[in-house]
């Protein structure tokens, strides 16, 4: 069925009461990041593992008084010269696709962003100018929200807009909605990214092999000539175990999907007990050296807004 993802997103689990009662527990709480959690994903959680790494993600916690942590880590509005758009490097933009997501992960980054007045096709105007205006930029960031919360037509729309930027040569877009939700990878939306004159490139935001279902495999079929890439969170309690990180890259590989980014935790508010030390990390890292081939071992990375270290690059 055609609009069957828009039915999966909007079947979810919304609220502590609704998911005490589904995952038989009390852990869940309405404080903080609001609860969203579909059904799909749902189904995928082992309901008598307390500390199941599917679950774990979206379990709300209080923010916890801890130096570095704050409502908006990287500080995103100050790189935001037009509404919808974020332009921190030199080459590529960024922009706000949408306001929404099919999962609210309690670590995300932007949790706290204004979204208001900041999605991209209402902005495209001013938007599509600057781009203009700015002949170093080669690539667009999808982000959000997710951009695949949009519909097929929009979608469609705005990549044929960038596409009409003559300098513009790569389409970069990032996605939880499409590991969560499998059914959202439609042959429409398939169509669009396998004809466009773009180099497409299609970053998954996957963080632990049991998220890996064969329905995603059989999606993934649908999609030809891109690049797929997926980036990773490291998050305590969820994949901060060596077998769990080389079974994530073994598994993503068995998808067509390499490994790319294996991100530091961004540190919004709310997200401490999520927190993986520097050398704890490292040392996964390592690990992850030894025991994959190099084109499986994802780049360690942490976005500090320009200052970082020698082992460590930058988001987006």
């Amino acid at each position: 069925m055609h609009n069957k993802w828009q039915h999966s997103s909007r079947d979810s689990l919304r609220g502590a009461s609704e998911c005490n009662v589904f995952f038989k527990t009390n852990k869940f709480t309405d404080n903080g990041f609001k609860i969203k959690i579909p059904l799909e994903f749902a189904r995928l959680v082992n309901k008598v593992d307390p500390n199941d790494p599917l679950l774990i993600q979206v379990i709300s916690h209080k923010a916890i008084a801890q130096s570095g942590f704050k409502s908006s880590p990287l500080e995103d509005e100050n790189f935001s010269p037009v509404d919808g758009l974020i332009h921190k490097y030199n080459n590529r933009v960024l922009l706000i696709a949408s306001r929404s997501c099919a999962i609210h992960c309690q670590y995300c980054f932007r949790q706290n962003f204004d979204y208001a007045g900041h999605d991209a096709i209402s902005n495209w105007g001013s938007i599509s100018d600057y781009i203009d205006d700015n002949k170093q930029i080669n690539e667009v960031i999808l982000s959000g929200g997710d951009p695949l919360s949009l519909g097929d037509n929009k979608i469609k729309w705005l990549i044929n807009e960038i596409e009409n930027i003559a300098h513009i040569k790569t389409i970069r877009i990032h996605t939880r909605t499409a590991v969560v939700v499998p059914s959202r990878i439609t042959t429409e939306l398939a169509e669009t990214l396998n004809n466009t004159s773009l180099n497409v490139v299609l970053v998954f935001h996957t963080n632990h092999p049991q998220e890996l279902t064969n329905e995603f495999k059989e999606s993934l079929k649908k999609l030809s000539n891109l690049t797929l890439l997926n980036q990773s969170v490291l998050l305590k309690g969820v994949n901060d175990a060596g077998d769990t990180l080389v079974n994530l890259s073994k598994k993503l590989f068995s998808f067509g999907i390499l490994p790319y980014y294996l991100h530091m935790l961004d540190r919004v508010g709310g997200s401490e007990a999520f927190l993986v030390t520097d050398n704890s990390a490292i040392e996964l890292h390592e690990h992850l050296k030894r025991e994959l081939s190099g084109y499986l071992v994802p780049r360690l990375v942490r976005d500090e807004n320009f200052e970082f270290k020698s082992w460590l690059g930058l988001q987006d």
